[in-house]
């Protein structure tokens, strides 16, 4: 018997023009949890799709529980005890939650005795046992659209462990989780170890890897780097060997310097009365402005409010001493004004269109000839000039934006808005999901607009980066803006305190 459940052997996966992974290797113990690290790009959810069978691997062995084996697809992957929880999530909002969660897999029943039909009530009472041995208080008959991105995840996560799997891979799971989701997810994770299942979890967040993990294997540009067990790595150690170097400063040295006022916010309240309300701040021109706070806070929809995507009862918003009316998002991009959202897949990145459409999407209309005609070689020497100017890397400028990392996903999105001049840009959570070296090049980008006289304005619920590269800091609790901090003041307690000021 081996001592490994799983084991994958010289895997090999190669892309139009990219080799995604080049002799990967893994291997993982029954009761374990085993962290798969690298930067985005590195090959870890190509590795973990190969596992899965949603990706044919070009070479390489496939072992489990001492037996070689090939895997066509995912269901033959859920048959043989493997389920993943994937990074992108692809629910079914018009669905329940139990429909969800056995979906594919519906238990059955015969009306009549002889027609097949879905036997529901056994499908939610199932669903309610499932959910209450994993401590998630959902009901299996509410619409999964009307959770929240967060609460989806969850449902997600419920449906992996209802397989009864001898293998979970669980990748970047805590993205859009709360502090107390995933605390829940980590005694989820701890009762499934102790049941035996061999766990492979991917994150980025790395006092999340030394906590919950036992072994961590490190990857980069697809190749093997090395497997150590957890108590023997800190987190200067891992940033090292994913990055292939030493990271001195985590964050860029910035040279901006703030100068007058240049966007100001007064009283500035939602149509939704538990939402923003009374809102006013002050954005000086080359100020890199941080907005702090818990989740429910309102961040987003305060600043989706700015950006003309939700509606507002009262306030007023001026640039320069004049008042804008804004309306819609695109009374706010002709005002001059960007904004970069949260959620990359859902409202950001278009996935079957390339990485020059995606780049130009928002500034055709100024390359247009006599009003109507495209010029294609301004729109192509617009997407070379942010594919450098960005280090995005990309086979071509024709590949498809789903195909990239994460980061540089991101990039491009920042490109996009970069190529209309904006002079206002608000970016939320522009480094969620992305590694380590990735984040830096993107707070080098932000440190060099702001450099340059672009007025910024950063929501992130990293403390750590909030504090690292904001010129002053704007704290909000349950919609209300509670206070600012000086960049050079800001601590995690100060910031904390403000963000639970509740009235």
């Amino acid at each position: 018997m081996s001592e490994y459940r799983l084991e994958m052997k010289g895997i090999c996966k190669s892309f139009p023009g990219v080799k995604a992974l080049d002799h990967a290797q893994l291997r993982l113990r029954p009761g374990t949890v085993h962290a798969l690290m690298g930067e985005n790009g590195a090959g870890k959810s190509t590795l973990m799709k190969c596992m899965f069978g949603i990706y044919k691997m070009d070479e390489g062995e496939l072992y489990f529980e001492g037996e070689k084996v090939e895997i066509g697809d995912p269901m033959e992957a859920l048959n043989m005890g493997i389920a993943m929880v994937h990074q992108e999530l692809q629910p079914i909002p018009a669905r329940t939650v139990g429909e969800n969660i056995f979906l594919g897999r519906y238990p059955m029943k015969k009306a009549l005795g002889i027609i097949p039909i879905v036997d529901h009530k056994k499908m939610y009472e199932d669903t309610a046992a499932l959910l209450k041995k994993v401590r998630m208080d959902f009901d299996p008959k509410q619409m999964l659209g009307e959770l929240s991105v967060s609460q989806m995840q969850s449902v997600e996560i419920a449906k992996a462990v209802s397989a009864n799997c001898k293998v979970l891979i669980l990748d970047e799971p805590t993205s859009s989780l709360t502090q107390n989701e995933v605390e829940a997810l980590f005694r989820i994770v701890e009762d499934l170890k102790a049941e035996g299942v061999s766990i492979v979890y991917i994150s980025h967040k790395m006092d999340e890897i030394l906590r919950i993990s036992d072994e961590v294997t490190i990857m980069r540009d697809g190749q093997y780097v090395g497997t150590w067990e957890s108590k023997e790595l800190t987190t200067d150690l891992i940033i090292t060997k994913m990055v292939g170097r030493e990271l001195t400063n985590l964050y860029p040295k910035r040279e901006n310097v703030p100068g007058e006022v240049v966007f100001e916010v007064e009283d500035f309240s939602s149509i939704n009365p538990k939402s923003f309300r009374h809102a006013s701040f002050k954005l000086r021109k080359g100020e890199i402005l941080g907005v702090g706070g818990l989740v429910g806070a309102q961040r987003t929809e305060l600043m989706e409010g700015l950006f003309g995507i939700r509606s507002h009862t009262s306030g007023t918003i001026k640039y320069n001493g004049k008042e804008l009316k804004i309306n819609r998002p695109k009374d706010a991009i002709d005002q001059g004004i960007a904004m970069l959202t949260e959620d990359r897949r859902a409202s950001g990145i278009l996935g079957v269109l390339s990485v020059a459409d995606n780049i130009s999407v928002a500034s055709l209309n100024q390359y247009l000839d006599y009003g109507f005609c495209l010029n294609n070689k301004k729109v192509e020497k617009l997407v070379q000039d942010n594919v450098e100017k960005m280090n995005i890397k990309t086979p071509s400028s024709k590949t498809q934006i789903q195909s990239l990392s994460g980061g540089n996903q991101q990039k491009v999105l920042i490109g996009r808005w970069l190529a209309n001049n904006p002079d206002v840009l608000i970016l939320d959570e522009p480094t969620r999901g992305i590694d380590v070296g990735a984040k830096y090049e993107i707070y080098c980008i932000i440190a060099e607009l702001a450099k340059q006289g672009k007025s910024i304005i950063m929501i992130s619920s990293e403390m750590a980066e909030l504090i690292g590269m904001s010129d002053r800091i704007m704290v909000m609790c349950d919609g209300r803006v509670t206070g600012f901090i000086d960049g050079a003041e800001a601590t995690q307690e100060n910031i904390m305190e403000l963000a639970t000021q509740f009235e």
